[in-house]
């Protein structure tokens, strides 16, 4: 029987909420006006006297499992690089910036010496004045020129949001310069009356990937002008571009390489990214060029003090028995509003919508108690917001009228909000990157700031807050991403081939893959060789192959029944799991349950309900190697690398109780099973090593299945991914290695780096992974460390102790040179 994990889809079970009332252990202000808000203090208070308030009490105290102190750090100055023109010097002077931070000026000499560039530096460092000095003293130099159009840029966000920030700054400091600096956002929500104008007079064009790929790319004769004279194209956030999105924007950047030769521009890249390690080497695969780094970050900055905290166990009990800790969510809306009291300046960081409101409700319910006045001070803020939603809460905040904002990451990429003092972070955001820039959102204004750290119920976030030297003490991870991923590569060789025939020498700029996937192209008739190029086929746009977001196939659209209302849509692979019949569906923060899924229609019909428990798919996997690429002996057992073909069948569904998991029921499923080409990671033992562990074979399906679900939980350490993004198989005795055997692998087509990094850093991850079973104090296993929200079989079998022995076993034939000098984060 094989034991497994799908990469998606499976709905997370409702974690128990405390619903004991809290007992603030901040000493309330006893004549609060109902009236007006509350004043907010006149100085900003030390982190550490406001952790001590936070922590006052032996319950709350006992839940810090680690306190980091980062000093301040002065900062270094240099000057402009005298090819800067004077006029751009004096419109940042006019913006209260008399010198640049040493990083800014290197910056900036690279862009103008034509290197292309990554800035990798701290949050609040300054990255975007590093970029704009350069490009808008170059779009000024381009304006004078005697013919033609004069210079121009392209900038490319993640969001529209934080472009439609970026053009606000960029017109800001502009201002001074006249027209000559023409910035303008081209997204999908550009009036049609308006894209003309940018076309034609645009000199500093903002927009995101996606609209390169589907809107600029294909109509590039429309665009000639403007990349005939393109000088410059900035990457912001580029630590974003990771996994399967990173790689189809890798491809997205080599076709816009392309067209702009054709034209004759060759433009210099200027990435602006979150501290990264290896910041040059990410740039280069994201971009295909040499790419230069500057990452001494010379900016200043206020201390910082840094807790850990873990949720208490409660009375609770979940699956099979385990112990349950007071979830995360709970947890924070309790600190944010005990920040609220105090008066402190706070965001709290959430992973999903849902939470965001969820956390700023219990928060505004637990202040009316106080004062009817501070419930008002605390607010959602969430992708999803109108534009003008999101600048009036970021005004509030910044003024003190908001005291507290429960957040998504809509907060954490360049949004500019001084003057907070402290950051909640409500579950570990999956990478050391992440963390540190959501951390650095507090104390930009110079002052201290304090960060805390929420741990979730699982192996990962508990490992961490016992393990602080695990975030403390190592660089942040490498940015992940595989442009040659032929699922990822096709459509954009197809794409590139509708833009412009297809020829020999363009093969080098999409990479080696291309040799292979030409002719499975051309077999499918979707290109066509005439004499020395391919040339796209068909009727229908090559850009509309693939959404560069999505994960495959196509979407599912989730209907309201009684209404016809769309709303929203679930990634095809997902589907299956999430909106089979019967399934509930949470959105909005309404519940929904499924009436029937249409698999032909790609639809599934709901209709809003109560129900008083959740659902959870359960499934059979099995797994096929098709080629293994490299494998090096662990001791008589083997670590492997290579392709693999998933099957995966949802078979039923569980019905649990809310609050205590108790499962009331399984409804039989007749759906299709799915198969899934992708790159695993797989690890052998054998006879002896069992022996030599204790390993008997009624213990033998659990202890590899627990050894699997705490890899899993543990991977996203060591790779920029979220524990979603990889699945998993383990079996007793696998067909193609007549072995026992454990696979994680990618959750997408082709692979997305993920079982790439396993295999380098797997010594440091199977150590790690092992460390986190034998550190939980329970005793047969919980969500801290061998149970897993996502499992098809129900987390069973599980053995907690034979998984220990098994990985210690292994490990100890794991071979030095396996990590290749990598650490667990770089």
């Amino acid at each position: 029987m094989a034991f497994n994990h799908l990469p998606a889809g499976v709905h997370d079970a409702l974690a128990p909420l405390s619903v004991t009332p809290v007992t603030h252990s901040v000493p309330m202000a006893k004549n609060h006006r109902s009236d007006r808000p509350q004043a907010r203090p006149a100085s900003h208070p030390s982190p550490g006297t406001v952790l001590d308030r936070l922590t006052a009490g032996p319950s709350r105290a006992a839940r810090i499992t680690h306190t980091e102190h980062l000093p301040p750090r002065a900062g270094r100055h240099a000057v402009w690089p005298d090819r800067i023109r004077p006029e751009v010097i004096a419109a940042v002077q006019a913006c209260g910036i008399e010198h640049p931070w040493a990083h800014q000026a290197l910056a900036a000499e690279h862009a103008l010496d034509g290197d292309s560039m990554v800035v990798a530096t701290g949050t609040a460092s300054g990255k975007s004045l590093a970029y704009l000095v350069p490009v808008l003293s170059t779009l000024l130099d381009g304006a004078e020129a005697p013919n033609g159009r004069g210079a121009t840029a392209l900038y490319l966000s993640p969001t529209k949001a934080l472009a439609a920030d970026q053009c606000r700054s960029v017109k800001e400091l502009s201002q001074p310069l006249g027209t000559s600096v023409r910035p303008a956002v081209y997204d999908g929500d550009t009036p049609f009356e308006e894209r003309e104008w940018i076309r034609q007079y645009g000199n500093y064009v903002l927009t995101n990937p996606d609209m390169l790929h589907r809107g600029i790319l294909p109509s590039h004769p429309r665009w000639s002008s403007f990349l005939r004279s393109l000088k410059y194209v900035v990457i912001d956030e580029c630590h974003t571009y990771r996994g399967v999105f990173g790689s189809h924007v890798a491809q997205v950047l080599r076709r816009l390489r392309r067209l702009c030769a054709r034209y004759g521009s060759f433009p210099v890249f200027l990435l602006a990214s979150a501290t990264a390690a290896e910041p040059a080497v990410a740039a280069r695969r994201l971009t295909g060029l040499p790419v230069v780094e500057v990452a001494d970050d010379a900016s200043p900055r206020g201390e910082l003090v840094f807790a850990l905290w873990e949720p208490p166990l409660t009375e609770l009990h979940g699956e099979r028995g385990a112990p349950v800790r007071r979830t995360a969510t709970a947890e924070t809306a309790d600190l944010l509003t005990d920040l609220t009291v105090q008066g402190v300046r706070s965001v709290a960081f959430v992973r999903s919508r849902r939470g965001a409101e969820l956390i700023a409700v219990i928060a505004q319910e637990r202040l009316a108690e106080v004062d009817r006045s501070l419930a008002r001070r605390v607010a959602a803020y969430r992708g999803g917001y109108l534009p003008e939603e999101r600048r009036a809460l970021e005004r509030a905040l910044h003024s003190g009228e908001l005291l507290g904002l429960a957040a998504t990451t809509a907060l954490e990429l360049g949004v500019d909000v001084s003057g907070l003092d402290a950051v909640v972070i409500s579950g570990y955001p999956g990478t050391r990157a992440s963390l540190w820039q959501q951390a650095g959102r507090a104390g930009r204004s110079g002052q201290g700031a304090l960060a805390v750290l929420v741990a979730r119920d699982d192996p990962l976030d508990t490992f961490l807050v016992h393990h602080p030297e695990a975030l403390f003490d190592q660089p942040v991870e490498s940015t992940v991403l595989d442009p040659d991923n032929p699922y990822v590569l096709a459509p954009h060789l197809c794409a590139a081939a509708a833009e412009l025939p297809l020829t020999e020498e363009d093969l080098d700029l999409f990479g080696p893959a291309c040799a292979d996937v030409l002719p499975q192209l051309e077999a499918a008739k979707l290109l066509r060789r005439r004499t020395k190029a391919w040339h796209w086929t068909r009727r229908e746009r090559a850009a509309d192959l693939t959404d560069i977001r999505g994960t495959g196939g196509r979407p599912v659209q989730v209907v309201e029944a009684g209404t016809g209302r769309l709303l929203g849509t679930v990634d095809a692979g997902a589907a299956h799991s999430a909106v089979h019949e019967g399934a509930v569906h949470l959105h909005q923060g309404r519940t929904y349950l499924v009436r029937s899924l249409d698999l032909e229609d790609s639809v599934a019909l709901v209709e809003q309900a109560d129900p008083p428990y959740s659902t959870v798919a359960r499934d059979t996997t099995s797994i096929a190697i098709l080629e293994t690429d490299t494998e090096i002996p662990w001791g008589a057992g083997r670590l492997c690398y290579g392709s693999v073909e998933v099957t995966n069948q949802v078979v039923s569904y569980l019905r649990r109780r809310l609050i205590t998991g108790e499962v009331l029921g399984e409804t039989k499923l007749d759906l299709p099973p799915r198969t899934l080409r992708t790159r695993a990671v797989w690890w052998t033992v054998t006879e002896d090593q069992l022996d030599a562990a204790r390993i008997t074979p009624e213990i033998l399906g659990g202890s590899l299945h627990a050894a699997e679900h705490a890899s899993i939980g543990m991977l996203p350490l060591f790779a920029t991914c979220d524990r979603w993004d990889i699945g998993g198989v383990s079996v007793p005795l696998h067909p193609d290695t007549l072995l026992p055997t454990v696979f994680v692998y990618d959750g997408h087509p082709g692979g997305a780096g993920f079982a790439e990094r396993a295999f380098h850093t797997a010594r440091a991850w199977l150590t790690a992974t092992r460390e986190a079973i034998a550190s939980c104090e329970c005793e047969a296993g919980c969500p801290s460390c061998i149970q897993s929200p996502k499992c098809g079989n129900g987390n069973d079998p599980l053995h907690k102790r034979g998984a220990v022995r098994l990985l210690t076993v292994l490990l100890r034939g794991a071979p030095e040179e396996t990590d290749a000098g990598e650490s667990a984060g770089g």
